[in-house]
């Protein structure tokens, strides 16, 4: 079974969001700044908890910030 890729829109999600910073969206879902720069690298795959947190964040849902691809 060949690996996936998760992908995400946080980046275009927080400009949409009155440019939002990458410390404001990590203080908002509880965890630093360098977690959510990794995130936007694509070098971190979040928890479940933690894509739900962020979604939450931005009021959209899970399908809207992550996309995954086989």
């Amino acid at each position: 079974m060949g690996e996936g890729e998760i992908t995400n829109n946080i980046r275009v999600l927080r400009f949409q969001h009155n440019e939002m910073t990458q410390q404001e969206l990590a203080d908002n879902v509880g965890v630093t700044r360098q977690t959510i720069n990794a995130l936007e690298a694509a070098k971190y795959n979040p928890s479940l908890e933690l894509a739900f947190k962020i979604a939450d964040a931005f009021n959209k849902p899970l399908e809207d910030v992550f996309k995954y691809r086989k």
